[in-house]
């Protein structure tokens, strides 16, 4: 009976995390528009997932991102619509497999964070801000691994000066990089906490010790 409770529980948390994510993208709130790519803050539901639920529900969340990510190439929406025209295979591997890949390991990382942060206390943020970061060194890299030496590629390195594959990657992920790193460590850590205290897998703080 507990089981079949903590997979319907599961099932629901996943259902709400996943709707989040949809609706977030579906008003524009997930994603703003920075030049060719844009400043994604759905990795947050997925950093929430992956921490409260475990590297399972961060990769089913990522795949989630992904296929969403995907549509935009479908529909020949920004950098990815370019992909799409060039190799729609590497394209879902870029914009899906990474995805879950690095929901995926979101979870694991928190995992390892929990044995040194017994308390329960920044390894949330540090979870949380793993999500954005591993987003763009996963995206990106898979970019630089496929899509470098293409012409699309190659008119916006020229554009942006850079001299190899690295300063391309800092010189377009940018300012835009930094803040939305920033926003998703801050939101998905509170929110993380917060979701963990109400039901109940927080670590407890430590009680003084009571006179006698």
């Amino acid at each position: 009976m507990n089981n079949n409770k903590t997979n319907v529980r599961f099932l629901a948390q996943l259902g709400l995390l996943a709707a989040i994510e949809i609706v977030m993208k579906l008003i524009g709130l997930g994603s703003v528009p920075v030049g060719p790519l844009y400043m994604s803050f759905l990795t947050v539901p997925i950093a929430v997932g992956a921490m409260t639920m475990g590297p399972a529900a961060g990769a089913i969340l990522g795949a989630v991102f992904g296929l969403v990510s995907f549509k935009d190439a479908l529909s020949g929406v920004g950098m990815t619509g370019m992909f799409f025209q060039i190799s729609p295979l590497n394209t879902f591997v870029l914009c899906v497999v990474m995805r879950v890949l690095m929901g995926f390991c979101v979870g694991l990382i928190f995992k390892a964070l929990r044995f040194i942060d017994r308390r329960g206390g920044w390894s949330y943020f540090i979870g949380a801000l793993s999500a954005p970061l591993l987003n763009t060194l996963f995206f990106m890299g898979y970019i630089v691994l496929v899509f470098y030496h293409t012409e699309f590629i190659q008119s916006k390195v020229a554009d942006l000066g850079a001299v190899n594959p690295l300063m391309f990657v800092v010189l377009l992920v940018g300012v835009q990089g930094l803040i939305e790193a920033i926003v998703c460590c801050a939101a998905g850590g509170v929110i993380t906490r917060a979701v963990s205290s109400f039901l109940g897998t927080r670590a407890p703080a430590k009680t003084s010790k009571t006179e006698d």
